[in-house]
């Protein structure tokens, strides 16, 4: 008998013997004693949770050396850096340090940037400009905070710390001369040579913005499908694709999630993470505008019909099954974006653009008439009724800025419920109506628009208003959360964010 080797398995023999292995901790590429600590330390990557576990040692980060346990991985251009942290027991030394650091090399005298936290509360951005120079820090008023950003942008280095819950506290540092190639990373540092500290990593996250020159809805870059438990603030990346994939809605019997992409919607088994195409018919041109109805039983779409000069129009079809979908709206009267149903699936809710002004409006499935709810001259959006059917809950830039609203489901009593500087859209009842998620956008977008590619928050507010509360700081906005997107259990949600490849 004969064995035949192939020539894929000779190179991995060859390599094998040569010692070359990849060698891989989650999305970091290695680990490393800095400095060589006189005690060992360790990293572990718990998959399922998706979260890192670190131990170090180390006499210090400062003056012109380091000793510190490292978790990196290499990197190019601009990036953003995040994670949720949490240092393991009561500690030893109250100025034991963990966060992320950005390196030239991994000698322990390399020109670095490090967002730090220690263990007496105190969070700073420290940096070496040369090597072997003097460690310098800027100090934040942030105390003790349990996630960390830290973030490039040429010469300047951003870092932001919050504890969950708060919005972020911000130091910069411009006119660092870094390399383009850098080492990033994890690190724990303990200040003193004979002890081991612990820290816990989770929502590690590192993301490659878009080039500034990129064109809106021509260039897209890719994206992660995230699930969050919203009372911890846990997420999980469940898919990641090199497409721009959006607005995941959660069935209502919790086995998958829909999102769109490309035009078409396809299914996500959560059970098996298979991903199947979603019969649409003739509608190929979809946008992020799919609701399911209540039950479940009707997927409701926005496609935009190449009989009508492209312009976006309302279908409805089963979800289950073959049937083609079936119009809404007429053609010819404005476009129309979809948003909600009524919880008798008899009404669906939209934003149109009719008389030069986008407004919200009702529809009633079978017939086709329209009823406008709101009047104004400037953008209403997002609409979406309660599950009680009493309310509905949208956002509007009549304020100057987007802020969320609630109105009556006759369009009657019309009340403001946020009113911060940020830009707040897409309100989203949890099945329960205890809660509102919804998107807020930085203070200095258009706040008529909805973009691609920020720093973005997803806040929640209670049902019957009051003061928000940071769920998640992601890097993403346009197709993050447009739809409904709650669990069944109102206890996690699905959005997307979004990461070049790196």
């Amino acid at each position: 008998m004969t064995t035949k080797i192939t020539s894929s398995t000779l190179i991995f023999l060859l390599m094998t013997l040569i010692g070359f292995s990849q060698y891989k901790i989650g999305i970091f590429d290695g680990e490393t004693a800095i400095g060589n600590p006189k005690v060992k330390g360790s990293a572990t990557f718990e998959a399922k949770a998706q979260t890192y576990t670190l131990t170090g040692a180390g006499t210090n980060m400062w003056f012109g050396n380091d000793e510190f346990q490292y978790l990196w991985t290499t990197i190019q251009g601009d990036f953003i850096l995040r994670a949720t942290v949490k240092f393991n027991g009561g500690g030893s030394d109250p100025h034991r340090k963990t966060g992320w650091i950005i390196k030239n090399s991994l000698d322990t005298n390399s020109a670095h940037v490090n967002a730090s936290t220690h263990g007496d509360g105190l969070t700073s951005l420290q940096y070496r400009k040369t090597v072997g120079g003097l460690t310098e820090e800027m100090k934040s008023n942030d105390q003790s905070p349990t996630i960390i950003q830290l973030e490039r942008r040429g010469t300047t280095y951003i870092m932001s710390t919050a504890k969950f819950g708060e919005e972020f506290t911000t130091v910069e540092l411009t006119d660092i001369n870094l390399d383009n190639e850098v080492y990033v990373g994890l690190y724990v540092c303990s200040h003193n040579p004979k002890v081991l500290e612990s820290a816990t990593f989770s929502n590690v996250r590192i993301v490659k913005p878009v080039s500034e020159d990129y064109t809106p809805y021509r260039n897209y870059i890719g994206s992660n499908l995230e699930l969050m438990d919203v009372e911890t603030g846990h997420r999980k990346i469940i898919h990641h694709s090199a497409h721009s994939i959006q607005a995941p809605n959660w069935t209502v019997d919790g086995k998958k999630l829909i999102y769109n992409s490309k035009g078409h919607l396809y299914n996500y088994e959560l059970e098996t993470n298979a991903i199947t195409p979603l019969n649409t018919g003739f509608a190929v041109n979809n946008n992020n505008d799919h609701v399911l109805t209540f039950d479940g039983k009707l997927l409701g779409i926005s496609n935009h019909n190449q009989k009508d000069n492209g312009s976006s129009a309302l279908y409805y079809l089963p979800t289950e099954g073959d049937s083609l979908p079936k119009m809404v709206t007429k053609p010819g009267v404005g476009a129309s974006y979809f948003h909600g149903w009524s919880p008798n699936n008899k009404e669906m809710l939209f934003t149109g653009n009719r008389n030069g002004a986008y407004n919200i409006f009702s529809v009633n499935v079978k017939s086709g008439k329209e009823e406008q709810l709101t009047d104004l001259p400037t953008l209403d959006d997002g609409p979406e009724y309660s599950e009680n059917g009493k309310f509905i809950y949208f956002n509007s830039v009549r304020s100057g800025t987007m802020q969320l609203y609630r109105m009556k489901a006759n369009g009657k009593k019309q009340e403001q419920l946020t009113f911060d500087e940020y830009n707040n859209w897409f309100p989203h009842v949890s099945p329960d109506q205890k809660w509102i998620v919804f998107i807020s956008f930085p203070k200095d977008i258009n706040p008529s628009e909805h973009p691609f590619y920020k720093h973005c928050m997803l806040r929640i507010m209670p049902f019957k208003g009051g003061e928000p509360k940071v769920l998640a700081h992601i890097y993403g906005g346009q197709g993050t959360i447009n739809v409904p997107s709650w669990s069944p259990d109102s206890k996690r949600i699905a959005f997307v964010t979004n990461t070049d490849n790196y």
